[in-house]
């Protein structure tokens, strides 16, 4: 199993409340090549940490991959799509300056990459956001 973070604006698109409430979605409204390199790299069970950009800058929630990432041929530009299905909201949420600050989450794609909506999370950084969120 393998893990990812996708980006939300709870603001304006979707939020993890959002997925809690309507148990699954698409997650689709990337373009950019790397995030759909990412997206089609996703199995069936991986597990994906939610976070809601802009005002929050927060990891929330987890979701699961539920089903095969799958071409949008819906968008007019080229994009993948992913079925997310919800599994929990943090009580206890990771926020993007605590990541910053912590030496051991450097070489996290959402601190060296931040502008990437779809990254990998590398086992060392799932084994600590893990421990933050209890």
């Amino acid at each position: 199993m393998n893990y990812w973070l996708v980006k939300a604006d709870p603001d304006s698109d979707y939020s993890i409340e959002d997925l809690e409430r309507d148990g699954e979605t698409i997650w689709d409204g990337v373009h950019s090549n790397p995030a759909i390199l990412n997206i089609q790299k996703m199995k069936l069970g991986d597990l994906v940490y939610i976070y809601h950009s802009q005002k929050q800058k927060a990891i929330v929630g987890l979701a699961e991959v539920a089903e095969e990432p799958f071409e949008n041929k819906a968008d007019p530009r080229r994009s993948w799509a992913v079925k997310l299905k919800f599994v929990r909201t943090f009580t206890k949420t990771i926020t993007l300056a605590a990541i910053k600050s912590d030496p051991e989450m450097q070489q996290f794609g959402l601190v060296r990459q931040s502008r990437l909506s779809v990254m990998p999370v590398p086992g060392e950084i799932q084994h600590k956001l893990t421990t933050l969120v209890g």
